[in-house]
């Protein structure tokens, strides 16, 4: 690792640029910092845009799962590897609403609902709308991820009231073909420029842990940052094992510093976004969340299943927040409405 230049107070002090022109070159050396300057740089970054102490919490449900015809090498719903989930059909409204509504009750903010499509049919995003509606009339924030979108298909969720459209870059351009064949990269850059131009807001992040390095994890977030808009929510997946697919050959988990290094120059080349930790938590141990929320990561999921893979406990969740000082909408609720694990796995 190369040495850089200290971290110094005014730089600290000093308002975060947000920019659109990272190189590799200044990527690397944000990530080649000694920690404890990376730390301070970021943390100082993050206390400029947000409160230090505090966690968004989102709930996501799988609302269609299975049968995906895409071939991403990672994930349990393709249809092109036996993973042993079931193809299921679209959920039916009334069960969306309540497991939002109890979602909402455990401490939930957001409620994201996923279906496993290569991109929508417009009867089928004619009932998700619907579904969009009911949840934002629950005062929640709304969140979608259906696969590609055409313009119109955008607009017409935006119309019905959804916040935010997720659709993940995976990982960086050079490593995406070992991972995806059957879309391309720019397919994903256009379906979140529709979402943005139908006037929906943007969660786009990826995953680590596939086999990729540490070049690559930088790749994927220089193309974020180089955005003509930051997303307004980075979520940073840890790689599940998944029976069947090919990735599993590759895989392999992160050092748990290599992670918090990265989260930190996520939020120091994306400073107005919100980066989540997503998918994977349940291999992290209190002390590497902990130091992931100090190096600015600000939003979890919560409820015990995420889609397909296993999730941290809400009291687990609650327990850890409390002792860090970190509040968050698990506060001001009980644990008496916890999302069932049964509904949420469907």
């Amino acid at each position: 690792m190369t040495a850089t230049p200290a971290c110094t107070h005014e730089e600290h002090r000093r308002p975060a640029e947000t920019r659109h022109d990272w190189s590799r070159d200044e990527a690397q050396r944000l990530y080649d910092r000694s920690f404890a300057d990376l730390i301070f740089q970021a943390q100082g970054i993050h206390r400029q845009n947000f409160d230090p102490n505090h966690v968004e919490t989102a709930s996501l449900l799988s609302i269609k799962t299975g049968g995906c015809p895409e071939d991403c090498g990672y994930c349990s719903q393709s249809a092109h590897y036996e993973t042993g989930v079931k193809a299921t059909r679209l959920m039916d409204r009334s069960v969306v609403v309540e497991t939002a509504r109890r979602a909402r009750d455990a401490g939930a903010s957001r409620f994201c609902m996923a279906a496993a499509w290569r991109n929508p049919k417009d009867r089928d995003l004619d009932q998700v709308c619907d579904m969009v509606s009911a949840v934002k009339e629950l005062g929640m924030e709304t969140c979608a991820t259906l696969g590609m979108l055409t313009p119109d298909q955008a607009s017409r969720l935006h119309r019905a009231g959804l916040d935010f459209y997720n659709h993940n870059v995976d990982t960086s351009p050079e490593f995406y073909g070992r991972i995806i064949t059957t879309r391309t990269m720019q397919d994903r850059i256009d379906t979140l420029a529709h979402a943005r131009e139908a006037g929906l807001k943007v969660c786009c992040g990826g995953i680590v842990g596939m086999g990729e390095q540490i070049e690559d994890r930088l790749g994927m977030l220089m193309l974020l940052a180089n955005l003509p808009y930051h997303p307004e929510s980075v979520p940073i997946n840890l790689w599940n094992e998944v029976k069947g697919v090919p990735v599993n050959d590759t895989a392999s988990q992160p050092d748990p510093i290599a992670l918090v290094r990265m989260i930190a120059v996520a939020r120091i080349m994306m400073p107005k976004s919100v980066v989540r930790l997503s998918a994977g938590r349940q291999y992290m141990s209190d002390e590497l969340q902990a130091l992931c929320f100090l190096a600015g990561a600000n939003s979890i999921f919560v409820g015990d299943v995420l889609l397909t893979t296993k999730n941290p406990q809400r009291d687990r969740d609650a327990d850890l927040l409390s002792r860090l000082g970190i509040h968050s909408r698990l506060d001001t609720t009980g644990t008496a409405g916890n999302q069932p694990s049964a509904v949420a796995a469907t």
